[in-house]
Order: C-alpha cells, then structure tokens, then sequence
C-alpha cells in the first residue's frame, strides 16, 4: 500500500504493537471521519484494550500536525484510520498425551493520518 502523505496531513504509526489486529480493527473503525476531540473522548472511555495503544498513536499524529506542519489540533479530523497485520510470533503449549498445540501471538501495525477539517 504506497498511499503518500499530503502536505496538509499528518500521520503516526505504531509498529509491533502486541494486540491482534482483529480486536484493534473494531476500535479504529469508531474513531475515523471523527473530529480529534471526538476521536479522543470516545477513546478514553473505550473499555477494550486496544483503546491505549491507538489513544497514543492519535495523539502523536496530533503532536506531528501541530510541530511538523503548523496545524491546530483543535481543527483536526481523523483523515485515515488503519490496522495492518504484524509478524506473529508463535508459541506452543502442551497438551494432552506428549502433544503441543500452537498458539500464535499477533502483532498489528496502528496507522492515523489527521487532516484538517474541509470546510464546506
């Protein structure tokens, strides 16, 4: 996926992030084509574990648009949201009889691009 920044984004990854990208999609999808401060509100009180990890990427994607390019934070909308799969890391477990059964541990990568808002 070769998508480019445009110079009025701003955008954060999180690689590696130890949480299947299944479970992280479902929290994503809630805060795209949200406003930041929407995105932010429903992410603190989102009792699913991939809330922190995307909470920090959010923020950072605001802290890039504010530094990098000289944008408001307040003026922000979540442009792109993503979740791409990571490695898995693989492990195994005995079972029953001198058997093993593996599990595999997923990693995702967490990707936020922030615009700002079109004005219409």
């Amino acid at each position: 996926m070769a998508d480019t920044v445009n110079v009025n984004e701003a955008r954060a990854t999180a690689k590696f992030v130890r949480i299947a990208p299944r479970k992280a999609r479902l929290v994503v999808d809630q805060i795209r084509n949200q406003s930041v401060a929407r995105a932010q509100e429903l992410l603190q009180f989102n009792n699913r574990a991939a809330a922190v990890p995307v909470a920090k990427v959010l923020n950072s994607a605001v802290a890039n648009a504010e530094n990098n390019h000289g944008m408001r934070g307040a003026e922000l909308v979540v442009a792109r949201a993503y979740v791409d799969e990571g490695p898995t890391i693989k492990r195994f477990r005995p079972r029953a009889k001198g058997s093993a059964s593996r599990i595999n541990k997923r990693t995702s990568h967490i990707t936020i691009v922030v615009a700002p808002r079109k004005e219409a």
